[in-house]
């Protein structure tokens, strides 16, 4: 039994005639007879009294009328929903990430989100934090990943971690690594972005607290050109340790801890309030999440991360 016989034994029973369901059927009257004949040979029962005016049900052709509409139906309500799901898997997502997560965990990220959703149209923008929240409020990105949010009233913010800034040297400075207070920074020249940069405002908030006024020798709002120049002597950064990572493992840089107090940076993901996360956005968050505790957990600085709401995974 096909579901196409089935669907044209409906018709039938509900014209009343062959020649007019074949007509509706846009079929030849012989092929659709030959189609009823041969369900009413697997069933082994008549389902139609045939008549001068046309064809009338048996008892058994009301029986199987009433299966028949009841199997079609699920059938079209099972095809509607597969093809819903479908479209659901459908849609567009852009996403903002600061250059060093994206050199660090993007690609990993990117990929793992494009197995999951592969008929998602995915469009990952870089850019400094200030750009991020720009993108976001003009709705040029559904989310992004952004150093040292600002509490605004636009943004729904949901933090991630938070780590010790570290004053970035040149390799061989004085003896190796070594711990510097707020008010050394007074004295120390220092190389760091422009306001109103993330990293900016964090650093001068701590100095402006404890009475310090910074030495900004030069402001450059590129970490990759910042270490370049720290590397040649030209001054000191203060930068998230994620950022120097590599440098400090072959020996490129070295890293100073700031105490009493440290500077911490904050990692959030920043979404518009009013707008209400797809589950694109939520499955990227969540593979997000995943990633970094992952990273994070296997990083040498890795025991001075707090990650905020759920501790780091080994």
């Amino acid at each position: 039994m096909e579901i196409r016989e089935l669907r044209s034994f409906i018709r039938v029973a509900r014209a009343g005639s062959l020649s007019r369901a074949a007509a509706e059927l846009y079929v030849a009257q012989p092929a659709l007879s030959r189609q009823i004949a041969k369900l009413e040979a697997e069933i082994g029962v008549p389902l139609f009294v045939r008549h001068g005016r046309g064809v009338r049900m048996t008892a058994a052709g009301a029986r199987l009328l009433e299966r028949a509409e009841m199997i079609t139906h699920l059938l079209n309500e099972t095809t509607e929903e597969v093809r819903a799901s479908a479209d659901e898997e459908r849609g567009h997502l852009a996403v903002g990430l600061p250059p060093t997560m994206s050199v660090l965990i993007g690609a990993e990220l990117t990929r793992e989100f494009r197995t999951q959703w592969p008929n998602v149209s995915l469009h990952v923008r870089e850019g400094l934090s200030t750009s991020l929240q720009e993108w976001v409020m003009d709705r040029r990105v559904d989310l992004a990943v952004v150093y040292n949010q600002p509490p605004l009233e636009a943004f729904q913010i949901q933090p991630l971690y938070s780590e010790p800034m570290m004053l970035i040297g040149p390799p061989g400075d004085g003896g190796g690594s070594r711990s510097y207070h707020i008010r050394d920074l007074a004295n120390t020249p220092l190389i760091l972005p422009g306001m109103p940069h993330s990293n900016r405002l964090l650093v001068e908030q701590a100095a402006a607290q404890h009475g310090v006024r910074l030495r900004v020798a030069l402001e450059v709002d590129s970490v990759a050109l910042t270490k370049q120049l720290v590397k040649s002597g030209e001054g000191y950064s203060i930068l998230a340790y994620i950022a120097v990572q590599q440098e400090i493992a072959s020996g490129e840089l070295i890293a100073h801890r700031i105490e009493r107090p440290s500077i911490r940076s904050s990692v959030a993901v920043t979404t518009l309030r009013d707008t209400s996360a797809s589950r694109f956005a939520l499955a990227w968050i969540e593979l997000l999440q995943r990633h970094l505790k992952r990273f994070l957990a296997l990083a040498p600085w890795g025991a001075e991360v707090q990650w905020m709401g759920v501790p780091l995974e080994k």
